[in-house]
C-alpha cells in the first residue's frame, strides 16, 4: 500500500470517527501506519507484526469486518476494535482498524445519505435491502428508493451494524432482514432471493462465513 492510498484512507476516517480513536493500517503481516489518540494507545510501531488475537488479526483471518472487545493480554491494555480487510481485485491486501477505549455508542447517524440525480436523500439503515459496488461507489437499494453513496463498499462496511448486515460477496452486502430465501447454488455456494425479488450470489469465499453467521 503506497503513501497516497494511506492518505486517502485517513481523509475518509477523519470525517467519521471521533477524536479519541486510534487508527492502525496493516498489510497482511505487519502494521504500516499507526496514529494514536489521547484516550487509548497500543504503542504500535510501523513494522510491528500483527498480534494473534488482535482485531486486525481476526479481520484478516476471517476475511470479514470484526467488531470485538480485545482483552489486555494482547497489547497490555484492553480496547474495542473495529477492523475491516482491505480487498483489491478479490485479494486481501491488509486491514484498517479503528481502536476505541470502550465500545462506542453509535458514532454515526443511523442514516445513509444517497445521491439521486442532483439531490441527496437520507435513508435509515433498517430500510436498506442491499448495497452493491458499482464504479467505485456504492449502490444502495431500498423498497422505494435507490441511489449512490460516495464511499466504496469496504469503507461503508465499517459503519453498518454487523448483526443486521453481512458481506456475502466482494460486490455485495445484504440486510439479513430482507433475505426472503436462501437457495443452494453450484460449488457449495448460495443464491439469495431478496424481498424485492433481487437475486444476489454468495461467493465461495464468503459461503462458510455466511453459513456460520446465519447458523445453518
Amino acid at each position: 500500500m503506497d503513501p497516497k492510498q494511506i492518505e486517502e484512507i485517513m481523509e475518509v476516517i477523519k470525517e467519521f470517527f471521533p477524536e479519541n480513536t486510534s487508527i492502525a493500517i496493516s498489510d497482511t503481516n505487519e502494521y504500516i501506519y499507526y496514529q494514536a489518540s489521547k484516550k487509548v494507545d497500543l504503542k504500535i510501531k510501523p513494522g510491528d507484526p500483527i498480534k494473534e488475537g488482535s482485531a486486525a488479526f481476526k479481520a484478516l483471518a476471517y476475511g470479514q469486518k470484526i467488531n470485538s472487545y480485545i482483552e489486555s493480554d494482547v497489547f497490555g491494555v484492553p480496547y474495542y476494535g473495529m477492523s475491516i480487510p482491505l480487498v483489491e481485485e478479490g485479494e486481501t491486501k491488509g486491514a484498517i482498524t479503528a481502536i476505541f477505549p470502550q465500545k462506542p455508542s453509535p458514532f454515526l447517524t443511523n442514516y445513509i445519505t444517497v445521491k439521486i440525480d442532483d439531490c441527496w436523500y437520507p435513508i435509515k439503515h433498517n430500510q436498506v435491502i442491499y448495497l452493491e459496488t458499482q464504479l467505485r461507489k456504492t449502490f444502495v437499494k431500498t423498497m422505494h428508493r435507490e441511489g449512490y453513496h460516495r464511499l466504496n463498499l469496504s469503507d461503508l462496511e465499517l459503519f453498518l451494524a454487523p448483526d443486521s448486515f453481512i458481506r456475502c460477496h466482494r460486490s455485495y452486502i445484504v440486510n439479513i432482514d430482507f433475505i426472503d430465501e436462501i437457495q443452494p447454488d453450484s460449488h457449495s455456494t448460495f443464491l439469495l432471493i431478496m424481498k424485492d425479488g433481487t437475486r444476489i450470489p454468495v461467493s465461495q469465499r464468503y459461503a462458510s462465513y455466511f453459513r456460520r453467521s446465519l447458523g445453518f
